[in-house]
């Protein structure tokens, strides 16, 4: 994937950005997943001091925490971005929308897959909890500020605690 489609999906995403050039320099989505491809590769070469400083740095620059551990796919787009955090044995389908405060967190802390796996084309509303290892199908939308801690089907919206 090329910066320019990278960037270019962010602007199709937002009527209020004016230019590509802000979008890179300016919006924090773009930077923390930049980043996130650098500490992604370090700590899958093993350095993991070095894969953990650049996601500190990550979250220090756009309030952004994504470990490095984590995988995302291509095209993500993390809108607002302040005080998402990814966790380590998250994975994250290609086309996505994920919104401010947004958490994919573990139940567990066994040294085992405990994060979510969101399919592609998910869009996950402001403030949601996406909880445990359980799976976001293709497609499917959670709403914002709701509480997801069972896997959801394809195509599906989820709102609210315990899902509707």
């Amino acid at each position: 994937m090329s910066l320019i489609s990278f960037l270019r999906t962010y602007k199709s995403y937002d009527p209020a950005a004016k230019s590509m050039l802000e979008i890179a320099l300016l919006y924090p989505g773009p930077k923390a997943i930049f980043l996130h491809r650098g500490a992604h590769l370090l700590y899958r070469c093993k350095l993991f001091f070095l894969g953990r400083a650049v996601a500190e740095f990550n979250r220090w620059l756009t309030g952004i925490e994504i470990h490095p551990g984590a995988q995302i796919g291509s095209r993500l787009v993390i809108d607002h971005g302040m005080g998402v955090v990814i966790g380590e044995t998250s994975e994250i389908g290609d086309d996505c929308i994920i919104f401010h405060g947004v958490t994919l967190g573990g139940t567990k802390f066994d040294p085992v897959k405990r994060h979510p796996t969101v399919g592609n084309h998910v869009l996950i509303g402001a403030g949601a909890k996406i909880l445990g290892p359980i799976k976001l199908g293709d497609g499917c939308r959670i709403g914002a500020n709701s509480v997801v801690t069972k896997d959801v089907a394809a195509g599906l919206t989820w709102t609210g605690v315990g899902g509707r």
